[in-house]
């Protein structure tokens, strides 16, 4: 009985060290996920809707995505933080820009048109 114990600890102490290939979740599927947990989180931030989130980031797990949206959605209700209303910068003719606020009422997304930036510093 004492050399079947032996060999089998043994063997249990050899295969203890090893790395057995497949055992371990690949390290890349995990980055795409915690990139589509990011991203959901960073949509509910920004105010977006769910689905709309899922159709700006098709190539995104779509259960990573809400669970993150959930999470952040969860932290910012028992924090009382607000959203951030995600602002889109597009460029037009004569070198203008014109941010669109991309938000739930027409009166809250109307373009502001800024002047574009010149390369001098003004003097005060």
């Amino acid at each position: 009985m004492s050399t079947r114990h032996l060999v089998v600890s043994c063997a249990v102490l050899l295969l203890a060290g090893c790395e057995i290939p497949g055992v371990y979740p690949d390290p890349k599927v995990l980055a795409r996920e915690a990139d589509a947990k990011a991203t959901g989180g960073a949509c509910r931030h920004a105010l977006r809707g769910i689905e709309d989130c899922y159709t700006l980031n098709p190539k995104a797990s779509k259960a990573s995505v809400f669970a993150g949206w959930k999470e952040m959605d969860t932290y910012m209700r028992e924090n009382k933080i607000e959203g951030v209303a995600s602002v889109i910068k597009i460029p037009v003719e004569g070198g203008a820009l014109v941010e669109e606020a991309v938000a739930a009422t027409k009166e809250e997304a109307a373009p502001k048109t800024k002047e574009p930036r010149s390369g001098k510093a003004k003097a005060s």
